[in-house]
């Protein structure tokens, strides 16, 4: 293919590349294929905590001086030193990130910018949807990526209809050029054990290909009094760093069991008292257990100089089954609770594919993306509770151990054999443009997301379809980046992220809606961000100011509409990197002003949301003892600001801080060998506190903070 018909196809999919007169072919530049590649990971920053780059959807791994968005990449090097356990446990160092659990269950959820990811929302190497739901194990991931605000455009439409604020991204473990072999045991509290191997290598006489292997296993009782948990978690893993061809190949299993799990709190008045931090009110028959095999492929082709293409697939095929009873709590802490039976299956599919090019017009450059995506999914679920007048379960201080009541109240389908309840896809068709000019220094993006939702229910008892849902939405993108220096560029975007559309409810208040039944157009969030980003050899920081509008259903004139909005409006500062050769530091602040700016009937409005804290701060701080090689000093304070439980904002939970602290010493070994062994301590000062409030739109359930934990381990490699 020559380039004149490489620059014809392109120019007649992106006519702003047609430059100059129309019969004039243009000629090109010798070109290699640059910018984001969709498989190369972006370099390490200074300190190993952090890298240069993230993913950034269809546009690929961007340099943060010349990504228009802000985000924040966590290294393998971090996850390892700070013994993280899952994702959560990552993001607690990311200060526009809180952690939450989702409605009625064990998920994590993550907030960002003030708005709920859902973990059904989070992407595997730029794929949706193929992650274990509940929880995912930080030991397997290369880097965990958080892209912040709204991003249809960039990754499409989220399949779970959350990452209004922002999304993550995981990148499986790949082998490194000098190779890993290492061995980790440890103990987390007095009773839960732990134990991983990590084997990597680059094979053959170009060292091009990579295999990784990695095992984790959890066991034991944790802080949470009469908590267990077992975890059994395998991956593999594969690359080729070709010239011309980048694949990887990855495969996991996850098998994660809760028994008596410690269950969210939902207030039915003012918050009640937090009860000790390690303390327990799950009844002892509940329990949440969690099996998925999951896999992503990824691969990049250069098809000549100025055009490359891509393609990502992936699925997942996981069983969920729980037995809870998440209690209801007056403000003296007395508990209710009802218990609830689940089972679920799911099938998903998941395509990304895309062409790129490069093209060139005197001193100007075009680096143009083309995308398709699609998310398949088919869910099976069943459920069953127990009598609605639910039974009391003591108190959060006091709680009460009862025989489980029959789950025979309300049951739908068969918890041993549930049906299809729900089909849903999702399809995308992306344009994007990055525009280089003056010598590198300007880059302007556009871009033009056409996404297709689709969804169908259907009874759990009969199988029966009992609605459809189809519908279209255009979401287009742009963003600007100036690089002022080498080392600064300020930026600025507009962006959208899409959500299904509500259903109107039948009535309202007692009064009948005259629309009951119609869906609403997908549901648009519109953000607007100014930032600078500042890199420096050793040390770097992102400034922004955002503001995010979520629309939501309201009834006015007895007829249902999306006239109700949320608006966030916001201020992000982070730092990371290395300012001194034995200092690390990893942190930042963030304020938020959530805004209900348009409610039903004025109720509330120009009042806070629930669960969204104005300030929130974390900071990261490690230290290298000269005087003792091998010694690392670690310290985290993360503070969190108080919370609304209700949008009249009469009730609260209050702010809390948590500090952590740690150390870890390294000996090198013969035979090149090292042994490293580390001990961390989280909540050091055993603060009794509720963490979050709500994470799932409009609700208000309290989670207590983790108690007092030691966690200790000691790692071989050789």
């Amino acid at each position: 293919m020559s380039r004149h018909v490489v620059a014809g196809v392109v120019a007649a999919v992106f006519p702003v590349l047609a430059l100059g007169e129309a019969a004039a072919p243009t000629e090109l530049a010798p070109l290699t294929v640059e910018g984001a590649s969709q498989v190369e990971l972006s370099e390490v920053y200074a300190g190993g905590q952090v890298a240069r780059g993230a993913r950034a959807g269809l546009l690929g791994n961007l340099d943060d001086l010349f990504s228009p968005f802000s985000a924040q990449a966590y290294t393998a090097e971090l996850i390892h030193q700070q013994q993280a356990d899952g994702i959560g446990d990552v993001l607690q160092n990311d200060p526009t990130v809180r952690l939450a659990k989702g409605f009625g269950n064990f998920q994590e959820l993550y907030v960002i910018r003030g708005f709920p990811v859902f973990s059904d929302d989070l992407t595997l190497n730029g794929v949706y949807g193929i992650l274990p739901r509940q929880f995912v194990a930080a030991e397997l991931m290369e880097r965990v990526e958080v892209f912040r605000g709204a991003n249809t455009f960039i990754n499409g439409a989220a399949p779970g209809a959350s990452a209004i604020g922002g999304t993550v991204n995981l990148v499986p473990k790949r082998a490194p050029e000098e190779g890993v072999r290492r061995f980790t045991a440890g103990i987390e509290g007095s009773q839960l054990g732990y134990g991983q191997f990590d084997w990597g290598e680059r094979l053959g006489s170009d060292r091009r290909w990579g295999l990784r292997v990695n095992t984790v296993v959890r066991d034991g009782e944790t802080t949470v009094e009469d908590e267990t948990r077992a975890l059994r978690v395998a991956a593999l893993g594969t690359d080729y760093a070709g010239e011309h061809l980048r694949v990887s190949a990855d495969l996991g299993f996850q098998d994660h069991r809760l028994d008596q799990p410690r269950p969210q709190v939902r207030p039915t008045a003012a918050a009640p008292p937090p009860p000790a931090a390690d303390a327990n009110f799950a009844q002892p028959w509940t329990y949440a257990d969690d099996r998925q095999l999951f896999g992503v492929l990824r691969g990049e082709l250069d098809l000549n100089q100025s055009l490359s293409a891509w393609l990502g697939f992936g699925g997942r095929q996981g069983e969920e089954a729980n037995v809870l009873a998440n209690p209801t709590s007056d403000a003296e802490g007395n508990l209710r609770a009802v218990r609830f039976d689940n089972a679920r299956e799911d099938n998903i599919l998941s395509l990304d594919a895309g062409v790129r090019s490069v093209l060139a017009s005197g001193s100007v450059r075009h680096l143009a993306a083309l995308s398709y995506s699609h998310v398949r999914q088919r869910s099976r679920n069943a459920f069953a509770f127990s009598d609605f007048g639910g039974f009391d379960a003591g108190t959060l201080a006091a709680p009460t151990a009862v025989e489980p009541p029959p789950a025979d109240a309300f049951i739908g389908g068969d918890l041993d054999d549930p049906r299809q309840t729900e089909d849903a896809d999702l399809a995308s068709v992306a344009l994007a443009d990055t525009v280089v000019w003056w010598d590198g220094r300007l880059r302007t993006t556009f871009g033009l997301r056409h996404q297709t939702i689709e969804t169908r229910s259907f009874d759990a008892n009969t199988g029966a379809q009992t609605a459809r849902y189809r519908d279209d939405a255009w979401t287009p993108a742009a963003g600007l980046v100036f690089r002022a220096t080498p080392q600064l560029s300020v930026y600025a975007n507009y962006a959208e992220s899409l959500q299904p559309g509500q259903t109107a409810p039948a009535s309202f208040n007692d009064q009948p809606v005259e629309n009951a039944g119609e869906s609403l157009a997908p549901y648009k969030s519109r953000q607007i961000e100014l930032g600078t980003k500042y890199q420096s050899v050793d040390t770097g920081f992102t400034a922004s100011v955002f503001r995010i509008g979520r629309p939501f259903g309201i009834v006015e004139n007895q007829r249902f509409t999306d006239g109700g909005e949320q608006r966030n409006t916001g201020i992000e500062l982070t730092v990371y990197g290395q300012p001194l050769p034995t200092l690390r530091l990893l942190g930042g602040l963030t304020w938020l002003d959530a805004e209900l700016v348009r409610t039903q009937d004025g109720i509330d409005q120009g009042n806070q949301a629930i669960g969204v804290p104005r300030w929130q701060a974390n900071v990261n701080v490690e230290w290298d003892v000269i005087a003792l090689a091998g010694l690392t000093l670690e310290g985290r304070i993360i503070h969190t600001d108080e919370q609304f439980i209700d949008t009249a904002n009469t009730r609260r939970i209050d702010a809390w801080t948590r500090w952590d602290a740690g150390l870890r010493y390294r000996w090198a070994l013969a035979d090149a060998r090292e042994l490293t062994l580390r001990a961390r301590v989280e909540n050091l000062t055993d603060e009794d506190y509720w963490a979050s409030s709500g994470g799932f739109p409009g609700s208000n359930y309290l989670i207590l903070g983790a108690a007092r934990t030691l966690i200790a381990s000691a790692s071989l490699g050789f």
